[in-house]
């Protein structure tokens, strides 16, 4: 693990970054819902929409936190956390708590008062890890979307 960088993504990273959200969504048994491309990361991330935290191991991106600035009118500036992907490889090695432990740095840089994020109910191990860290898992508010 001494090998492992963690830092900022940069626009080199998002093919890197997109083939991780791809894992992830075959995890989900949902890699038809991915759409967006590597060239909707490049304009979007080059615009601002969105930042990332990688972790790296001898120049290959193993792990992401992709996530952006929301607000609630309640606390006030909140960052979601959009994607959180470790490499299968390299589950279970300590590497996902380095990465919450960075974005939740990068939170508090970004003046945050909170962290929010998604995770499906069937995923026992995401779930434990969340609660291992202390977050409150809710379940009593809705999910709305509406696709354009």
């Amino acid at each position: 693990m001494s090998s492992i960088h963690i830092r900022r993504g940069n626009t080199a990273d998002l093919a890197a970054v997109h083939n991780l959200v791809r894992e992830l969504a075959i995890y989900e048994k949902a890699e038809d819902a991915l759409t967006a491309t590597v060239e909707d990361y490049k304009r979007d991330f080059d615009a601002g929409v969105f930042e990332c935290i990688v972790a790296e191991d001898k120049g290959q991106v193993i792990g992401v936190c992709l996530y952006y600035l929301t607000y609630s009118t309640w606390k006030g500036r909140m960052l979601y956390l959009e994607d959180f992907v470790v490499n299968e490889s390299y589950r279970r090695t300590g590497l996902g708590q380095r990465l919450f432990d960075a974005l939740k740095i990068r939170a508090v840089e970004m003046e945050c008062r909170l962290m929010k994020w998604q995770v499906l109910d069937w995923n026992e191990p995401a779930v434990r890890f969340y609660e291992k860290n202390h977050a409150i898992i809710e379940k009593e508010w809705w999910n709305g979307k509406l696709f354009l």
